[in-house]
C-alpha cells in the first residue's frame, strides 16, 4: 500500500461495497488494499470493479485470486445478458468507493455522463458514493475540477476525500494529488451511510 497504514473506521455498517478502480498510476496498490479490507472486514461482500485504463496499470488476475471472486470490467456487454450490468451494479451495493478517481472519472460523474455500466449505475443508485481523486500535476487548483468537485459535494450521496501531497512520478514536484488512503475514504462513506439511513428513519443499522 504505497501511501501508508492508516487507522481504519472500527466497524462498518454496510454489508456490499463496489470497488471502482479507475486508470490512475495508485491503481496498482489496489491490490494491497483489497487483501487488507477482506482481513480487517471480512463481514463484507466487495465486488471489483476495474475500467479499461485501469487494467494498464494493475493485473486483474490478482484482483480475481486476491478478491475471491470474478472481477467486473466496465464496458458494455457484446452478448445478450439476463439482467442490464448497470442495473445490477446500482441496486446491488450498499457503499460504493472509486478509489483512485481520476481526473476523467470525477469531470464524467460531475457531468451527469452515462457512457459505461458503471458511470450509469453511479447516476442511478441510492448508495453512497466515496470518491478519492489522483490528480495530474496542477489539477487540484484547477477550475475545472474545483467546479466539478463542487457539483459532487453538492449531491446528498457523494463524499469526496481531498487528495494529499505527494511526488509527481513524472515532474518530481509535490503537490496535492495523491489519492487518499482507502481507509479514510470508507470511514467518510461510513459515516455518510449513516446520515442517509438516519434520515430513511433507519437508525444504526446498515
Amino acid at each position: 500500500m504505497t501511501n501508508g497504514d492508516r487507522s481504519a473506521p472500527s466497524d462498518l455498517s454496510f454489508r456490499r461495497l463496489l470497488l471502482v478502480g479507475t486508470g490512475a498510476l495508485g491503481v496498482s496498490s489496489l491490490p494491497g488494499w483489497l487483501g487488507w479490507l477482506r482481513e480487517s472486514y471480512p463481514h463484507i461482500d466487495t465486488k471489483v470493479v476495474l475500467t479499461r485504463q485501469a487494467t494498464t496499470f494493475v493485473a486483474p488476475a490478482a484482483l480475481t485470486a486476491i478478491g475471491g471472486k470474478p472481477l467486473v470490467h466496465d464496458v458494455w456487454p457484446t452478448e445478450p445478458q439476463v439482467t442490464a450490468p448497470h442495473v445490477e451494479l446500482a441496486d446491488w451495493p450498499e457503499a460504493v468507493a472509486v478509489f483512485p478517481a481520476t481526473f476523467h472519472f470525477v469531470s464524467r460523474l460531475a457531468l451527469g455522463l452515462a457512457d459505461t455500466p458503471v458511470m450509469l449505475a453511479l447516476q442511478c443508485t441510492t448508495a453512497p458514493i466515496g470518491l478519492a481523486p489522483a490528480l495530474p500535476p496542477g489539477g487540484y487548483q484547477s477550475h475545472a475540477f474545483r467546479s466539478h468537485l463542487a457539483a459532487l459535494r453538492a449531491r446528498p450521496q457523494v463524499v469526496v476525500a481531498e487528495p494529499e501531497l505527494g511526488r509527481s512520478v513524472t515532474t518530481g514536484r509535490v503537490e496535492r494529488s495523491t489519492a487518499a488512503p482507502l481507509p479514510t475514504l470508507l470511514d467518510l462513506i461510513e459515516q455518510r451511510h449513516r446520515e442517509l439511513a438516519a434520515a430513511r428513519g433507519e437508525g444504526d443499522e446498515g
